[in-house]
């Protein structure tokens, strides 16, 4: 995925938990897509959870925004659309 190398912040590894769930909904391609701050915050957001359920929680956003598209952290975007 590009634009790696320009993140100010570190590099978030992707979970077991967000690989499956991505796959499973069909949603990598448009998680691919997204620039890759976005992807990194959804990383970071999701991985600093403590708590299992708040993972999941902000794991469901993730998802949901991805699928609607036009949505990132609950703010309108306008990237490409669903």
């Amino acid at each position: 995925m590009s634009g790696e190398g320009r993140l100010k912040r570190p590099l978030q590894p992707m979970s077991t938990l967000v690989r499956e769930a991505l796959e499973a909904r069909g949603l990598m391609d448009k998680y691919a897509a997204r620039p890759a701050y976005q992807r990194n915050d959804y990383l970071s957001w999701i991985n600093s959870a403590k708590q299992e359920a708040t993972r999941q929680k902000r794991l469901d956003q993730m998802l949901d925004e991805l699928e609607r598209g036009g949505v990132y952290m609950r703010m309108k975007w306008n990237g490409p659309a669903a």
